[in-house]
């Protein structure tokens, strides 16, 4: 599903843990990590769509985390040149993100990549809040400031709460 401007939507996830570390998964197959995301289904509302990427690419269901936040508006980041499947109809550009911040219930060892129909992940690790834009894909990296800046307000209050 491509909208009128040639964006696919999509959303992004970003899990953290009582130790306030969020969840950094790598790529199948590469050196390439990222935060989980995926596309949105047609007639799929958002957080549904969060839920259902939640489990399908980590393993988790709704019982295994809280939602916390979510951004405001859609976040695009466009394809480099050579990942823009030209021939496709219509031509996606890129990818319009919601992003959710969700706080992992539990110690994570229900993170699993084999729930959905293909692996996309192979390994995870905890990082830094402010970690991920520095080691993210080039073209990703002003949405990841956009999403974290944004959610940073919401992730501080729930660390607050889980330190008192």
């Amino acid at each position: 599903m491509i909208d009128a401007d040639g964006y696919r939507p999509n959303v992004g996830l970003i899990i953290f843990n009582d130790e306030g570390k969020l969840l950094w998964a790598k790529r199948i197959g590469q050196e390439a990590w990222q935060f989980p995301q995926g596309g949105i289904q047609r007639n799929e509302q958002p957080r549904d769509a969060a839920l259902r990427e939640l489990h399908e690419e980590v393993g988790l269901t709704h019982e295994d985390i809280e939602v916390v936040a979510a951004t405001s508006s859609w976040l695009h980041y466009e394809l480099p040149p050579h990942l823009i499947r030209q021939k496709s109809h219509p031509v996606c550009i890129g990818q319009k993100q919601l992003w959710f911040l969700l706080r992992l219930v539990g110690d994570g060892s229900k993170i699993s990549f084999d729930k959905g129909s293909k692996a996309e992940f192979d390994n995870f690790r905890w990082i830094d809040y402010w970690e991920a834009p520095v080691h993210v894909v080039e073209f990703k990296r002003n949405v990841y400031k956009k999403a974290l800046d944004e959610l940073q307000v919401a992730y501080n209050k729930a660390m607050e709460l889980l330190r008192n």
